[in-house]
């Protein structure tokens, strides 16, 4: 299955919160998005792996992705190795994606950063025709995205463009708040942790309002571009 965009996140919900309403938006335009969470979450404070597996695939259903899929990587303690380079370029090579959104540069969990390096580093791997791949007993053909854009988390990173996702904002936060064990919700009983407040969820919605002020529009997602983003003409910029 090819897909026009593959979107990364070290975990179950980084999709939803850093790029959710630009997928949801793209889907929306008939172009074919897939998710791939590297790891199960599962040393998160709040809720188990299972209950976040269930999460995931709500707010897949939400959003509207034609597939998503788990890596089973090591919560908190993968790292970026030829061992895990390879795994993600078997996804990328199967899926052929134009475009890779993946975690933020830098961010308060540490697994965002270390994400980010590592699906970047994949991507121009997944290129080389002298790394062999299988998958299901195949032999996979070298891919490389045109594009990798990395999305804002927790850490207010000053993005390189803004895509406009008016009318798409109510689906992002749906998606959010499938996550019922994360995030908060009065009915969920558990410890406090950053984001199981109110005012985290509100910093969502507030940051999109933000982004959007400064483009001239009512919602905005933020992205960091590894190469300078290239137009055919000064106006095709908004």
């Amino acid at each position: 299955m090819k897909v026009d965009i593959l979107a990364i996140g070290a975990h179950p919900d980084d999709v939803e919160l850093g790029c959710g309403a630009t997928i949801a938006k793209e889907v929306a335009n008939g172009k074919k998005v897939g998710i791939v969470d590297l790891t199960r979450g599962e040393l998160g404070t709040r809720g188990t792996a299972e209950t976040r597996q269930v999460e995931a695939t709500d707010a897949a259903d939400i959003l509207g992705v034609a597939f998503r899929g788990n890596l089973g990587f090591a919560d908190a303690f993968f790292v970026n190795d030829k061992e895990h380079q390879l795994e993600i370029i078997k996804m990328i090579r199967k899926y052929q994606p134009e475009m890779v959104l993946c975690n933020a540069i830098d961010d308060r969990h540490i697994d965002h950063g270390k994400a980010s390096k590592l699906v970047s580093d994949a991507c121009f791997l997944s290129g080389l025709t002298k790394i062999e791949t299988t998958y299901d007993g195949f032999l996979q053909t070298q891919w490389r995205p045109k594009h990798v854009y990395h999305y804002i988390q927790w850490k207010n990173i000053e993005p390189d463009l803004v895509v406009d996702v008016s009318g798409f904002i109510d689906k992002k936060m749906e998606a959010v708040l499938a996550y019922k064990t994360q995030f908060f919700n009065p009915s969920i009983k558990g410890p406090e942790t950053p984001i199981s407040s109110a005012n985290f969820t509100d910093s969502v919605n507030y940051r999109a309002r933000d982004l959007g002020r400064l483009i001239g529009v009512e919602h905005g997602e933020g992205f960091t571009v590894e190469r300078y983003a290239a137009v055919d003409s000064l106006f095709d910029l908004k």
